[in-house]
């Protein structure tokens, strides 16, 4: 019987190596009113510019890579129909939450104040059981901090100080109680 917090999967995870058919997510497309704007933006963010290509009037592609990440965001003009600022809750993980967010501010970017979530599983995005201030034992994926670009597409900052996996177990003390119980929950389905 799972609990109502446990993560059920349709179907078991396979094991990855051969035969298994790697997925790795690439890009990110991110609706935005004016081009320009939005490039100087991710510029003052510190991400990597990979591509600013214009074939055609009518047509933009630009493309930034946020340092350490294997994906990137791609915004410009005709690239998407999504309203400008729908596009919300994407998360940038970072290893030190305090450090990342006064590098942004020292850059110029406005980032909240520091945020956990009360129930100590999962950031809430309408603000239910959040609470100011970083998570009192600073739990790895407990702590959070946001910043929006000019178009209000809303950014999530995490701090992942160890990464979950299927075999973490009971009272593993990097992590909230509720996410462990909650991993432990959906390996046992």
């Amino acid at each position: 019987m799972m609990s109502k917090h446990a993560v059920q999967r349709e179907h078991p995870a396979e094991p990855t190596g051969a035969g298994a058919l790697d997925m790795k997510l690439e890009i990110v497309v991110i609706p935005v009113s004016d081009v320009d704007r939005a490039k100087r933006f991710y510029g003052d963010l510190g991400w990597r510019l990979d591509l600013d290509y214009q074939a055609e009037e009518g047509y933009r592609v630009i493309q930034f890579t946020p340092p350490g990440s294997g994906c990137s965001v791609m915004f410009g003009e005709n690239v998407t129909t999504a309203a400008p600022g729908s596009a919300q809750g994407h998360y940038l993980v970072v290893a030190d939450i305090e450090a990342a967010r006064a590098e942004m501010l020292r850059r110029g970017i406005e980032v909240c104040a520091p945020f956990h979530n009360e129930g100590g599983v999962f950031h809430h995005a309408d603000g239910k059981d959040q609470i100011s201030g970083l998570n009192p034992q600073r739990k790895s994926y407990a702590s959070y901090a946001s910043f929006s670009d000019p178009d209000g597409n809303r950014w999530i900052l995490q701090e992942v100080t160890a990464r979950l996996s299927g075999d973490v177990e009971a009272g593993d003390s990097r992590f909230t109680r509720q996410i462990v119980n909650a991993i432990r929950g959906a390996t046992a389905v």
